[in-house]
């Protein structure tokens, strides 16, 4: 067993692809998965399942991340200072006929559709058991030694610069585009059963839909839940309404112990929405009268899947046209394809994924 922790938290199955592992349950989404994604191509139909990269729009929805920015590139040589945006050779050459764009962007990886890497959240827990909670992360990767913060520059020109270079060594995004993240997707069409109406889904409500839909989640599946909620957001063309926002869409239960039993005894690969969080984020546990402080997570479900059990996580996934096609043609489940950007050391990422049927 690795050094880093002699015992796991309840109800994780840390080792359970090795001590060192830094992929968790995709693991599970092997050559034989890929193969019974490719079994569900029939039609040789593409559904993008990505919102536009500067959707939401603003910051309102999370001010901590901003909508991207793109600059154009600053030429060098005999046009240094010169913008590389529909710039001509023949400024150098009278001879070229070329006119080139390079742009740069500035990008919060997880402002958009996003994966989540088992970098992202990771909790206060006594792995080494000595008595003292530390921050650790799925398989007892440390905070500070394997997933270190940025320093600070107090000299940064702007904010967003102030702590430069944080790095995820262990568990960062690029473990999940080196498997490729393609396999058999499954879709479980919320918004059909429930409506847009904000509400928890438990696992009593998850087991009638799986059942109304004849659904069976099989080891390695990667699994949408679509509940409208980004089809909703599109909708307000980049000017966000949080009131709106704050009343759609449905997500999962985290705190229904049942249900996080059977995300893990199910086996699937990975939990995608298209809502911004998969769970809905309700306000934490209140502790009895005179009782002693409840120690807990803000995210349950995030903790049970990223930290505990190696489950990546999906967010703002565009899945309603999919869905939609998806029940028109009495189906459920199609070709997945979902790389994230293979950054090494980043703890989330902006996807472009792709469904084929």
């Amino acid at each position: 067993m690795a050094q880093r922790w002699t015992h796991a938290p309840e109800g994780a199955r840390w080792g359970e692809f090795g001590p060192d592992d830094q992929r968790g349950r995709m693991n599970l989404v092997t050559r034989e998965k890929v193969l019974q994604g490719v079994a569900e191509v029939r039609e040789g139909l593409s559904f993008c399942l990505s919102l536009p990269l500067d959707v939401p729009g603003g910051a309102s929805m999370n001010p901590r991340r901003q909508p991207p920015q793109r600059f154009s590139v600053i030429r060098n040589g005999a046009s240094a200072g010169q913008q590389g945006f529909c710039w001509s050779y023949a400024s150098e050459d009278p001879e070229l006929t070329d006119v080139v764009n390079d742009d740069v962007a500035l990008l919060s990886l997880q402002y958009s559709t996003q994966w989540d890497s088992l970098a992202h959240m990771g909790s206060l827990f006594d792995a080494d058991g000595d008595g003292v909670a530390e921050a650790v992360f799925y398989n007892g990767y440390r905070a500070g030694e394997h997933i270190r913060p940025g320093t600070e520059d107090p000299q940064a020109a702007q904010a967003f610069a102030r702590y430069p270079g944080p790095q995820a060594d262990a568990l960062g995004i690029e473990h999940l585009a080196e498997h490729g993240a393609q396999g058999r997707g499954v879709m479980i069409d919320l918004e059909h059963h429930l409506g847009r109406r904000r509400q928890a889904v438990g696992y009593d409500a998850l087991m009638r839909i799986l059942e109304a839909d004849g659904i069976e989640v099989e080891s390695g599946d990667m699994v949408c839940l679509h509940t409208g909620f980004a089809d909703t957001l599109l909708a307000m063309n980049r000017q966000p309404d949080l009131q709106t926002l704050h009343a759609t869409g449905s997500g999962l239960d985290g705190w229904d112990g049942r249900l996080l039993n059977w995300i893990v005894d199910v086996k699937l690969a990975c939990l995608l929405a298209d809502n911004p969080a998969v769970e809905l984020v309700v306000p934490k546990l209140t502790r009895p009268a005179g009782g002693p402080a409840l120690r807990q997570p803000r995210l349950p479900l995030h903790e049970h899947c990223l930290f505990k059990n190696g489950i990546h996580l999906g967010e703002l996934w565009y899945l309603t046209a999919l869905a939609r096609w998806l029940r028109a043609h009495a189906r459920h489940r199609f070709l997945l394809t979902a790389p994230p950007l293979r950054l090494p050391g980043a703890v989330g990422s902006p996807a472009t994924p792709i469904a084929t049927v």
